[in-house]
């Protein structure tokens, strides 16, 4: 829920600044975001990764994270190839992985705060 609630807002954020844009998406009248993929792909991809996370030890969190945050400029990319995104010439896709690793590093933080809160891994 937190990381499409995030997503979600920040979408809306850059999308409002102009620096990218999403020019097929779900009801476009109604939303300048693309909301299949903060309200569905994204929070499921989390899910699988939190998941996954949960699984192994520190370094390899740490590896996935920083894998997974190199691997999202490469596939914004190639979404910009299938014209499913465009970006603006001010948009540098270093911006990407840092905004990845920041977003990866927040939600699996909270997860595993919750987990632990919990006391029994989600």
């Amino acid at each position: 829920m937190l990381a499409s609630l995030l997503s979600t807002y920040l979408d809306l954020y850059f999308v409002g600044k102009g620096l990218y844009e999403f020019p097929h998406r779900l009801l476009p009248e109604i939303f300048s975001i693309n909301i299949v993929f903060t309200l569905v792909v994204l929070p499921l991809l989390t899910m699988v990764f939190l998941n996954f996370l949960s699984q192994v030890n520190l370094w390899w969190r740490a590896g996935m994270t920083l894998f997974v945050s190199l691997f999202m400029p490469v596939s914004e990319k190639l979404a910009e190839q299938l014209g499913l995104f465009v970006h603006s010439d001010q948009w540098k896709h270093l911006y990407s992985f840092f905004g990845y690793l920041l977003f990866i590093t927040l939600i699996s933080a909270f997860y595993f705060w919750l987990s632990k809160r919990r006391g029994t891994p989600m």
